[in-house]
């Protein structure tokens, strides 16, 4: 069994950065891959990024390109978001992969999940 735990959101303005830290417990979490996701109210849960088992890896959903970073040291996972917009207003997940390969944007590809932190961007 595999914990996760959430933190680091919070209220910002438009253009501002947080990062958002998932800390994993239990079983081993080294060889697998994490990936993080979001949905706001309505809306399909989005992939927003992936990375690695050995963290050499990653992969960002299209909407995060460029403004996110994914990075993860021992068992915790970090989002450090950057240039954050109105839209990136929701609640923030992260998942445990069911393997080592970082590429998987479908929910499905991830076993445990987190309970979520939200981010607000105000604007």
């Amino acid at each position: 069994q595999v914990h996760l735990a959430e933190s680091g959101g919070g209220l910002v303005q438009a253009g501002d950065s947080l990062t958002l830290s998932c800390e994993a417990s239990g079983r081993t979490a080294s060889s697998y891959a994490f990936g993080w996701f979001r949905q706001a109210a309505g809306k399909e849960r989005e992939f927003v990024a992936s990375i690695s088992s050995d963290a050499d890896n990653t992969y960002y959903g299209d909407s995060v390109r460029g403004r996110f970073t994914i990075a993860r040291a021992k068992n915790t996972v970090y989002l450090q978001m950057n240039r954050l917009k109105p839209e990136d207003t929701t609640v923030h997940c992260c998942a445990k992969g069911r393997s080592g390969s970082y590429k998987q944007i479908l929910s499905i590809k991830y076993k445990y999940w987190g309970q979520g932190t939200r981010v607000t961007v105000s604007s």
